[in-house]
């Protein structure tokens, strides 16, 4: 304590109310305190923190393997036992391993579950600089510092030895192992296995996995009971297998006669010796648990003596020759183990007795302490000022920090807006391109006088192509979201890659003319079969040789290069452009980077997004480029699909792949003299609901020609038209001002007048999202713009088509034979509210001319009129065809079906049934094509 420190104690003092009491009772008590502090016992922790992550602490072994570490431990009070159980959960060891290696220990041993998974989290450790002891099981490297345990493989060949000599080398055998995955069961399964191999007449008729503990192999021999009854005798991985078998051979008779050998040969009333005394065991053999040396081993490493690595511990056979002797001596060691934890106990006790004393004597010790510290109270005013003083220098370090932090994310929002201006810029220059090879051909045409036909189908073609890459630009943008959202997903399939880029490498060959660039692809061979995503794989060669066109000089060179090398193929394209600096390679795929030049090597998604495609793949993406010399970027994907997860893989031949697959140049259009299939006269109305006057008129004349077209603007003015014109099919897009056209759609299948009108979602929304509603929404065809006309007509053709055949088998064909709309639309309302009420008994002509709006003499009328019949006989009809139907085509009985057409009872439809078709409805179900 310094002189000034204590002066200025004393002056605080005589500045106070209490100045009167001498100042150095505060001094002296400080210095008694820093006395009885130096002269109490200084007790600090365990000298060594010892962990244990054992696989499973539920079974005897394990238990005498714990008890041997704790005996072990007993002579070594400087050391500290953390134990973890992972009740046989490779990932809770896993989880318990890790957060073992957090608590500052200086040690670990592990008892693995299984080898493999417990491996990388045991590196992990080792790799921290903390001593691992692997004891029991191996793992799959060499992360440790010692190994304990028995010989697996050697107990394996001592328990084959006995076994063939116990049935002089014939009989029949069944082996119970442990865990499968665990190196013990493998070893003394490779052991056991080998020596029986000496022994031919002796057939393993079954090997089961009793995942080490007695239940799992008491419910195993239950269920194969067969087998145990046509063995000749059991060996089973470790001793509680073999007792829990034993228990349900005893119970069904077969005890007495079927002989059980194990491995463990632990002591105790429950150990395998015991049970090879009581005659349930033939044979056993010692397989120690090393707790001790464990322990032992340990102890040498902390202390930093040599140790040896592999310590294996030697078996023996334990058998009625032998058994009586070991047992005595096991028993010994078993009571001096209980002597020593009686007297571990006794010391623990005294060690209380003396902190109780100790505390006591501290408690007397900290309140005379506290009665010469009441003199603090000047050090306690001087501290109080500099407390209050340090109060407000934290607050204004706090406030300085939140000001930097503000400072911070200003400066992040000024990033985030500047990143999204250059965006925008970038997206527009992702333009160029393909517009480049738009303008390309149809300047090259425009500039000849004269264009022959096959240069301007191919010319045609070529802009057709990128016009759709254009639009698949936008789709990229989107690529680009699901990518950050981890939304982005393959849909590979199996294609000639060779054929694939040799059709992009071709649309690049007018720009190559125009530049004069010696572009070609070279591959070692004609065809090579790779899973991969088509839409995916093409944008990313797109870009890469839009970026070697845009660096390389006219009358350079592009090269695109395709072989096979160790099971993955390369594809690599080249340039002798102006290449990249180191830095520039570094941030080649970087999101938008660019130099200090306006060098762009992202072109906006670019290289970033390719990245994400080709890892998609499971593939990987590399640049190698030097100043002025060039460019390389090289592909690399494996060949097959094992890499590949199955949701991956796509059907080639499904409609949904058809669907998605990109127009191309080599698209075949069907022939416009060619008569089309399902072409009808124009008796079909189809109602189109579009708010864009271009496009409702675009599809009204080319609609017009083979349909009758009503076209509407609104879907409030297309659901006037369809009430009042019933049309056969409707056309309608999702955004519409007002009602959208999901709502428009759930609206036409929910009212009876119009739920059975087939609807076409004609829309420029392709998100599946948006593909998904419209499905609930009822829609029949969802189509996305832009569309192909002639798609949309055979879509319309095969969807009236279907229809048509579902009123032939479901109601009559009066409706197809009506004259005018307002006849169609009476009859569509009429035949449908019957076939709504078909099973309801009490439905008749009264409630079916309320229901209609009309009397029932004019109902009549007009059913007469129409179909030259009453209602009375039309319902028959209807009847009569659903219950016809429901007979041939469904299992349900006639007493069902009578109740389903509206029949009181079965008896009466039988009998109207009979009077319709001279049959009754279960010789009608035999034979539906019989004559009446």
């Amino acid at each position: 304590m310094s002189i000034p420190f204590v002066s200025r104690v004393i002056w605080q003092g005589k500045k106070s109310a209490y100045g009167l009491m001498p100042v150095w009772i505060s001094v002296v008590g400080i210095m008694m305190t820093g006395l009885l502090a130096g002269c109490a016992t200084n007790e600090t922790g365990p000298a060594y923190r010892i962990a244990f992550s054992q696989c499973t602490g539920g079974d005897l072994w394990r238990q005498t393997m714990l008890s041997d570490m704790k005996r072990a431990l007993s002579f070594h009070p400087d050391c500290s036992l953390l134990y973890e159980d992972a009740n046989n959960s490779t990932e809770k060891q896993i989880a318990q391993i890790r957060s073992l290696a957090r608590q500052n220990i200086d040690l670990l041993i592990v008892s693995p579950n299984e080898s493999a998974p417990i491996t990388k989290a045991i590196d992990d450790v080792f790799r921290q600089g903390i001593p691992v002891i692997v004891i029991d099981r191996r793992i799959n490297s060499a992360s440790y510092n010692a190994f304990i345990g028995g010989d697996n493989v050697e107990i394996g060949r001592l328990a084959a030895r006995f076994i063939g000599n116990y049935l002089k080398g014939k009989g029949r055998l069944i082996e119970v192992t442990g865990l499968t995955g665990s190196s013990p069961a493998q070893d003394r399964h490779q052991g056991f296995t080998e020596v029986m191999r000496q022994f031919p007449a002796i057939k393993t008729i079954a090997t089961f996995d009793g995942h080490w503990e007695k239940d799992s192999a008491r419910l195993l021999a239950q269920r194969q009971l067969p087998a145990f009854q046509s063995a000749d005798i059991v060996f089973a991985h470790n001793d509680v297998m073999a007792l829990g078998m034993y228990a349900v051979c005893r119970r069904n008779g077969l005890a007495n006669r079927l002989p059980f050998v194990g491995i463990d040969a632990l002591p105790g009333p429950t150990g395998g010796m015991q049970l090879v005394s009581d005659g349930i065991l033939k044979a056993t053999f010692l397989y120690p648990t090393g707790g001790e040396e464990a322990i032992e081993t340990a102890i040498r490493i902390l202390e930093g003596k040599s140790v040896q690595r592999e310590n294996v511990l030697n078996s023996v056979q334990v058998d009625a020759g032998n058994v009586k002797a070991l047992k005595t001596q096991s028993d010994k060691l078993l009571t001096q183990q209980r002597d020593i934890e009686r007297q571990s106990q006794r010391i623990a006790e005294l060690t209380r007795t003396y902190l109780t004393q100790r505390n006591t004597l501290s408690i007397m010790l900290a309140s005379l302490i506290g009665a010469i510290l009441l003199g603090a109270w000047a050090f306690y005013l001087v501290r109080s000022k500099q407390r209050a003083y340090q109060i407000l220098a934290r607050q204004n370090d706090e406030i300085s920090e939140q000001r930097d932090k503000i400072d911070l994310v200003s400066q992040q929002a000024r990033l985030a807006t500047e990143e999204k201006l250059r965006f925008y810029s970038y997206i527009s220059h992702e333009f160029n391109t393909p517009l480049s090879l738009i303008l390309t051909p149809t300047e090259d045409m425009l500039s000849k006088k004269s264009v022959g036909m096959a240069e301007l189908k191919n010319n045609l073609s070529l802009v057709q192509k990128n016009a759709h890459r254009l639009l698949r630009l936008v789709d990229q943008m989107l690529d680009l979201r699901k990518t950050d959202s981890g939304k982005l997903v393959l849909r590979a399939s199996e294609q000639n890659v060779v054929r694939f880029i040799q059709d992009i490498v071709n649309d690049f060959k007018h720009k190559a003319e125009r530049h004069r660039i010696d572009l070609q692809f070279i591959a070692e061979s004609p065809v090579v079969m790779l899973w991969f995503d088509h839409e995916k794989l093409d944008k990313v060669l797109f870009n890469l040789l839009s970026n070697a066109f845009k660096y390389t000089p006219r009358g350079g060179l592009i090269h695109v290069l395709l072989d096979v090398k160790e099971n993955t193929v390369r594809i690599q394209v080249q340039d002798n452009g102006e290449g990249m600096t180191t830095e520039e390679q570094a941030k080649a795929f970087d999101l938008f980077y660019t130099n200090t030049r306006q060098f762009n090597l992202g072109n906006g998604l670019g290289l970033a997004l390719s990245r994400e495609f080709i890892t998609l793949h499971q593939g990987e993406i590399s640049v190698v480029s030097a100043k002025g010399q060039g460019t390389t970027f090289t592909i690399r994907l494996p060949l097959g699909n094992s890499h590949l997860d199955a949701s991956a893989i796509v059907d080639t031949s499904a409609p949904e792949f058809l669907l998605r697959k990109s127009p191309s140049a080599e698209t075949t259009l069907p022939d416009p003299d060619q008569p089309l299939a399902g072409n009808r006269a124009k008796s079909s109305t189809i109602l189109v609901v579009e708010d864009n006057d271009e496009l409702r008129d675009y599809l009204t004349r080319q609609l017009g020609d083979e349909f009758d077209i009503i076209a509407a603007g609104t879907a409030e003015e297309g659901w006037q038209r369809a009430i009042d014109a019933v049309p056969d099919l409707i056309i309608s897009d999702i955004m519409l001002p007002g009602i959208d056209g999901l709502t428009f759609t759930q609206r036409i299948k929910k009212d009876f007048r119009t739920s059975t009108i087939p609807v076409i979602l004609l829309t420029a929304k392709g998100q599946i999202d948006a593909q998904i509603a419209g499905t609930r929404a009822g829609a029949d065809a969802y189509i996305t713009k832009p569309f192909v006309l002639t798609f949309l007509r055979e879509t319309i053709r095969t969807t009236l088509t279907n229809r048509e055949k579902w009123q032939q088998r479901y109601t009559t064909d009066y409706l197809t034979k009506a004259e005018n709309r307002q006849e169609k639309k009476f009859l569509h309302e009429l035949t449908l509210l019957i076939e709504q009420n078909l099973a309801d008994p009490g439905f008749g002509v009264e409630r079916l001319s309320r229901e209609m709006g009309i009397s029932r003499v004019q109902l009549y009328r007009k059913v007469q009129g129409l179909l030259q019949k009453n209602v009375n006989e039309y319902i028959t009809e209807i009847k009569l065809r659903k219950a016809k139907i429901l007979l041939t085509e469904s299992t349900k009985t006639v007493a069902e079906v009578a109740y389903e057409t509206g029949f009181s009872s079965p008896a009466n439809f039988t009998t109207f049934f009979k009077q319709q078709t001279g049959r009754t409805p279960s010789d009608y179900r035999k034979s539906p094509t019989g004559q009446s």
